[in-house]
């Protein structure tokens, strides 16, 4: 039985508070508006819509095509830790370097932009992994939860920072507002650099039984990912799971990535939209804690089931919106379920997967999240042209994209019922060979 070590639980929960930074003030926050007004400065609000989403499908592409390969070659190997901070370095100093990209040289943004989004995405791939090595499985439920928690409270408190530098920049010394963006870039790299020390000094990844030597590790990780493909036929419910899974994760990560962007097509002003993510953060930090108590009670399940539903209410109402006070409402009610299907599609999948080979079904954990991030924003963006084209207005247009992200949580809903935790863990026995499977 697995011991509770509350230093461990403690130094990998950190990472999250480290990383969240650049999931706030970049990806949610800072980004999109100043891809808009700064490096698309002139492009039609559409057009930078569609580079967005773009750049965001291709950094989702890399990290998924990378993500079951490298986890497999980390189980052998032993290096979920060294692929982890191999990951985050890049990613800190992808996110430095935007400080140095200038006005109107979108491409440039892009291309740091999206080696950053794969160094913050693949570094995850390898920290969700950790789960099953510091917790307990009857802890993963609010070990999970706590990592959420301390994710938003920590990229909260830097992002209230940042937008404050926005808003009253000559307080800070800056000249204006663009310059105090620029660097919030440099605050989340060394926030990142800084607060991914605890999970450094204090999580020690379990012993692998065969360890290899590195080049062994390649071979060995390309051979059990051949493996898992063959098992996959006796793992259904994991193959259920991951496909529902991609679908309603698909919508969590369209809005969080889209939402700055879709506030700005339809008119609100940046500031309100910075305000309304604030609120987000905030509210966060104790509905992800709440939602980890909730599974514990109710079962992951179902809680997942409750915030599917919230999210399609969600995307539904965005259509409507005509002021900023209905989108602080909606900031509130994302905030109060956004951290909690996500911790809670962690733990359930950490619940019905091998625990010695975490990293690499934790590589198709996120493959199918990357992929699901190529799916969103694309639509959004193309569904948003189409409609442009076919007569409508930019406002018009921006609001009929939105609606489309709704398909991703009806359909997601739909195949989580069929997925069954109990199931999971006697296909799990047959796997391993210490029980007998019903077909």
């Amino acid at each position: 039985m697995k011991t509770y070590d509350k230093r461990a639980v403690f130094g990998w929960a950190m990472y999250d508070w480290a990383n969240s930074a650049f999931a706030t003030t970049v990806m949610a926050g800072f980004f999109p508006i100043f891809f808009k007004q700064f490096w698309s400065v002139g492009a039609d609000t559409t057009l930078s819509t569609a580079r967005l989403g773009l750049a965001n499908s291709i950094a989702g592409i890399v990290v998924a095509l990378c993500a079951p390969v490298l986890g497999a070659i980390a189980d052998r190997g032993g290096s979920k830790k060294k692929f982890l901070l191999f990951f985050a370095f890049m990613g800190m100093v992808m996110t430095l370097a935007l400080y140095m990209v200038s006005k109107g040289n979108w491409p440039t943004a892009v291309l740091l932009y999206v080696f950053a989004t794969v160094g913050f995405s693949g570094g995850n791939i390898f920290y969700d992994a950790l789960i099953t090595g510091v917790s307990p499985e009857k802890k993963l439920d609010s070990v999970s939860a706590l990592g959420f928690s301390l994710g938003y409270l920590g990229g909260g408190i830097l992002f209230a920072l940042n937008v404050w530098m926005t808003l009253s920049p000559a307080t800070f010394g800056f000249s204006g507002p663009g310059e105090a963006v620029r660097f919030a870039f440099l605050t989340v790299g060394v926030w990142w650099a800084v607060f991914s020390l605890p999970l450094i000094l204090f999580v020690r990844e379990p012993a692998v039984a065969d360890e290899r030597p590195q080049t062994g590790a390649v071979r060995a990780g390309f051979n059990q990912l051949k493996g898992t493909f063959q098992d996959i036929r006796h793992l259904k419910t994991i193959f259920l799971f991951l496909l529902a899974y991609w679908l309603y994760i698909d919508g969590v990560n369209t809005v969080i990535r889209m939402a700055v962007d879709y506030g700005i097509s339809i008119g609100f002003k940046s500031n309100d939209l910075i305000v309304a993510l604030l609120i987000t953060q905030f509210v966060g930090f104790p509905s992800a804690m709440a939602f980890g108590f909730l599974g514990s009670r109710l079962g992951a399940r179902r809680a997942i089931f409750l915030a599917i539903a919230v999210y399609l209410f969600v995307s539904i109402w965005a259509a409507f919106m005509t002021s900023s006070r209905e989108f602080y409402v909606l900031a509130v009610v994302v905030g109060m379920v956004q951290g909690g299907i996500q911790a809670l599609s962690r733990s359930f999948y950490a619940k019905i997967i091998p625990t010695d080979r975490s990293a690499e079904y934790f590589g198709f954990y996120n493959m199918v999240g990357k992929f699901a991030a190529v799916l969103g924003p694309v639509l959004i963006g193309g569904v948003g042209l189409l409609a442009k084209h076919a007569g409508y207005g930019s406002n018009t247009a921006s609001r009929i994209s939105i609606t489309s992200v709704s398909l991703f949580f009806i359909i997601g809903g739909i195949l989580l019922f069929f997925v069954n935790e109990e199931r999971g863990r006697e296909e799990l026995r047959y796997l391993s060979g210490a029980g007998t499977y019903r077909s």
